[in-house]
C-alpha cells in the first residue's frame, strides 16, 4: 500500500507557551521542515512556529 501524499503535522510555538496548530503538509512537494509566523494567543503576539510530530 502506498504512503499518502499529505500528512498531518503539528506546528509548535517557539515562545514555549505550549500552544500549537495542526495542519497538513504535502510530503512530495515540501520535503524540508515547515516554519511559519503565526499568532500565539497565550503570548499575545506573532511568533515563529516550527514543525513537530503529532504524538
Amino acid at each position: 500500500m502506498a504512503k499518502p501524499a499529505n500528512i498531518k503535522i503539528r506546528l509548535n510555538s517557539t515562545a514555549n507557551t505550549g500552544y500549537f496548530y495542526v495542519t497538513k503538509k504535502n510530503t512530495k512537494n515540501t520535503t524540508e521542515k515547515l516554519t511559519q509566523r503565526k499568532y500565539d494567543p497565550i503570548a499575545r503576539q506573532h511568533v515563529e512556529f516550527k514543525e513537530g510530530k503529532i504524538k
